[in-house]
Order: C-alpha cells, then structure tokens, then sequence
C-alpha cells in the first residue's frame, strides 16, 4: 500500500519479525491467560505461577525487540502521517472491503505505556497471590486478558481495532470486580460495564463518522490513524465527532463530573483489580485523549480546551475535597486519583511541551503510586477484614515494614519533591502557566489539599492509640519485594526522569507539530486558551 509498509519479500526475515512482535506480544498474554485457566484442573497454586512466568517472559521478549533496535530511531520525531517513521509498524490485511486492518505501531509513548502495563501485571499478580481462592485459573485468565487488551489499545492505529480492544479490556475487568469482588461488586461491576460501555459506543459513532468523512474526501474507507489524520472535517461535525471521542476518554480518565464509577469499582474490586484499575486502565483514557482525540479534531480540541482545563481544575479540588471526607481507606485513595488525573487534563490541553511532558510523567509516576496505595490497602483488608480507618489506629506499632510503606507512598502521592509525582505536578503547573495563570494557581491549591488528605490517612490508619486486640502479620517477603520495586521506580522518577522524557518527547514533538498546522496559535503553546 501506499506506506510501502507490507514487508519487502526479499527483506531480510527478522525485520518481518520484528514488526511482528506487537502482535506476538498481545497472543503472549492471551495464551497465557488460556493456560493458567486451563493449570488449576492440575494444581490450585499453578495459575498465579503461570501468569508469573507469562508475564515475566512477555517483558523479556518486549526488552529484547526494543533492545535491537537501533538507538538513533528513538531520537528521531516520529511523522504521525506515516507509519514506516515509527519505532514498530504491522500492517495486515483484515477486512480490506470495509477499509479495516490490522495495524498496530509503537513509538516511544506507547512503549513507556506498554511497559508500565507489563510491570504493574506484576505488581496485581503479586498483589493477589495469597488472596484469591475461589476459581484462581479464571481469576489469573481475566488478569492476563485485561493486560492484553490494554496492550491492543496502546498499539493499535486502526481506529476500529482499537475500539475492539477497549471493548476486550472491559469484560474481564467486569468479571475481575463482579465475581472476586466484595461486598457491593454486582453494583459497582454493573456502574463501570454502563458507564465505560455507552461511552465507548460514542467513541464507535464518532469513529465511523470519521471514516465516512475520510471516504468522502478520499474515494478510498479506511479506518487507519494515519489515513484520517488531517481530514478537512465541517466544523459542526467535527465538534460533535470530538464529543464522542472526549466522553469516551474522560469517562475512563475519569474527569470530574464523570467520574461517579470510580470510587465504586475501586472499592468493591478485588486488590489485583484496583491496581490494574488505578494503574493502567485509567491511562488509556489519557492516552486516547493526547493520541486521537486532539491530533484528529485539533480545531474543535482547541475551541474546547477552555472548557477541558476548567473540568480538570474541577477534578484536581474536587477530587481532594472528597478524598479528605472518607473514612473507608480504599475510597480516600478512589477519590485521590480522581484529583491526580485532572493535573493529567490540564497538562494535555494546555498543550505546550512542557505541559505535555507533565502529563506522560503523571501517568507513569501516578500508575507506579497508586497501584502501592491498593496493594497497601488489600492487605490491610485482607488482615483485618475492615477498610474502615476509624476501626485501624496504632497500627505502625505492629506492622513497622507496612506503615513504613505507607508513609512512604502517602509522601508520594501527595508531591513530594525528589519522587516521581512531585516532577509531573511541577511540569503540568509550569506549562500551565503560560496558558492559564488563573487556573493553575487553583490546581496548585490541590497539591495542599493533597498534603492534608495523605496525612489524614497516614494518622487515622497508622497512628494513634494502638488497639490490643488487633493481631496482624506484617509484610513478607513477596509483599516487600513489590512495595521496595515501586519504591526504587518512583525514586528514580523523582531524581532522573529523563530517559522518560526523552522517550516521549519526539513523539509529542511530532504531535505539536501535526496540531500547529492546522491551528497556528497552537504552535505557541496553548491549544487556544489564551496565552
């Protein structure tokens, strides 16, 4: 096809290989997930060994491809048009009479977001090891299947692919919440499968109008990203096309006023299923909104961002002022994503670079925290059969290795200078304020609110009078390796983030460049909000 993507049958045979990896990677996981479901006929304990072991080798084999290529290639800015520019391109033919294929693609973004899944997979195996005993085989399936379908929705540049994989990431996050779930999980499973599902069919609608728009202007349907990249779209249908894709990610995101599902589906979920939740299923909602959903409607996205960033300020004090109220410590970490992800809003649509770059950290950095504060909260739940602080109290005393954790994270989430988190707030405000100076000096307003619920917990929980009759175990050894990983991870975040922001700068070089064609004022900075 016109990309001269389909491989050259003379090309050497590793080259083909190395495209193909994408594709090897996402049947990795699904076989996986197939085989551990298929191991507890054998043994009860072999499924989570399973998954282990899948998404051990699905790492290997990712850093091995990345590994071989050459290093100049992650230097070079990406041309969003044109997939033969990035780092991996796959293109088969599926459904060539209706303009769809199967294409998947990996630049630097996707790359940081692909590994992040892989690695918080571990942190949900580890996280669920001693905790599951009903259907262990089809909990770690639905694990692995969630972990494939994320993959599918980083990679995948044909628009109805990758609407077919945030379809395949929600049902065996449905099952994870609906069957290993607690008390309300009927409730909570059915509110995420409504809310996630009409938005996505908005998202589907958009989508077809977008490629009928690319037939009537081209002759040729095709659903491809780099096909419909640019279309020249009536701004009235455009607005409304963008709605579609905006609700869809913002309802996953979640911005504030549709993020009533989360608090829910966090806490009823099973542990695994709240890292997973909070950790990356929340991320392709950012993802969706910095990849489409501007690139493709840059002039309606520009109109719109006032309005975007105001909605993300909401969430920031939104989001701490509710986390403040709660008393159940799975909620008050529910609520306090919700803060998180509006700095993620903001930084998008002030779309400058250094507001982008703030948001790709606070993705990473808020995945690798928040995923700890679940896991922290599961065993305590799991010990004492409560999440209500006002029963903990004192707890430090008996559990040193889980109080030390939690303090830490709590400093974590909360931006403290030299942890990942601090350096994603600072780069959202710091872009921010070029654009809108009002409006960061809200948004900073939720770092101090942040600090006071952070605090909150640490004392409710931890502190205080210590209560006699609570007996529990502290962290062992699987639970320390896990919490030290993500420990290390944001440390290192905090005090050298640059190979993350060097993986994902030429990527969103490329899209500043592709949005400031079609809206100049865009190339200064902001997507239209003054500035």
């Amino acid at each position: 096809d016109h990309y001269g993507l389909r491989p050259d049958p003379d090309a050497h045979h590793h080259v083909e290989e190395r495209h193909m990896s994408m594709a090897i990677l996402i049947g990795l996981l699904l076989c996986g997930g197939l085989l551990a479901w298929l191991a507890e006929r054998i043994d009860v304990d072999l499924p989570r060994w399973v998954t282990l072991a899948t998404i051990i080798i699905a790492l290997l084999y990712l850093v091995s491809i990345v590994a071989a290529l050459p290093r100049e290639q992650f230097e070079l800015v990406p041309d969003p048009r044109d997939g033969a520019s990035w780092l991996l391109h796959l293109k088969l033919q599926w459904l060539p009479r209706f303009g769809i294929a199967f294409e998947l693609a990996m630049d630097g973004l996707s790359l940081l977001l692909v590994v992040l899944t892989l690695l918080l997979g571990l942190v949900a195996v580890s996280s669920s090891w001693s905790e599951i005993n009903f259907k262990p085989g089809l909990f770690q399936a639905n694990l692995l299947w969630t972990l494939a379908g994320v993959c599918g929705v980083f990679l995948a540049v044909d628009l109805f692919l990758f609407f077919l994989f945030w379809e395949v990431m929600l049902i065996p996050m449905y099952l994870l919440i609906a069957i290993w779930g607690h008390e309300k999980k009927d409730y909570a499973a059915m509110k995420f499968f409504i809310f996630t599902q009409a938005s996505g069919l908005l998202m589907l609608l958009a989508i077809v109008v977008l490629a009928w728009q690319g037939l009537a202007s081209s002759g040729q349907l095709s659903f491809s990203y780099f096909d419909l990249l640019g279309l020249d779209l009536d701004p009235r249908l455009g607005w409304w096309a963008m709605l579609g894709f905006f609700l869809a990610f913002t309802v996953k995101l979640p911005a504030f006023p549709f993020h009533t599902w989360l608090p829910d589906a966090h806490t009823q979920a099973p542990t695994a299923g709240s890292v997973l939740l909070a950790g990356i299923l929340l991320k392709t909602g950012a993802y969706g909104l910095l990849r489409f959903c501007i690139p493709l409607f840059p002039e309606a996205s520009a109109q719109f961002a006032p309005i975007a960033m105001a909605l993300g300020a909401a969430g920031v004090i939104y989001g701490a002022i509710l986390a403040f109220a709660q008393t159940d410590f799975k909620r008050l970490v529910a609520y306090s994503s919700v803060s998180h992800m509006g700095f993620v809003l903001l930084g998008l649509y002030a779309w400058n670079s250094l507001a982008l770059q703030g948001a790709v950290m606070q993705m990473v950095a808020h995945g690798v925290s928040t995923a700890a504060l679940f896991m922290l909260a599961g065993a305590l739940q799991q010990r004492l059969h409560t999440r209500d602080m006002g029963r903990m109290g004192g707890l430090w005393q008996q559990v040193p290795r889980m109080g030390a954790c939690a303090l830490f994270f709590a400093v974590a989430s909360l931006g403290l200078p030299g942890l990942g988190n601090f350096v994603a707030e600072f780069l959202v405000l710091l872009g921010l304020f070029a654009v809108q100076p009002w409006l960061t000096a809200v948004a900073a307003l939720g770092l101090i609110t942040a600090a006071v619920y952070a605090l909150w917990m640490m004392q409710q929980a931890f502190q205080g009078k210590p209560d006699d009759a609570l007996q529990m175990d502290d962290f062992n050894r699987r639970e320390m390796l896990a919490m030290s990983g993500m420990i290390i991870a944001l440390v290192w975040l905090g005090l050298y983030p640059q190979p993350v922001l060097d993986l994902a700068q030429p990527v969103l070089d490329s899209l500043q460049l592709l949005v400031a064609e079609s809206v100049p004022a865009a190339g200064a900075g902001a997507m239209g909000g003054g500035g």
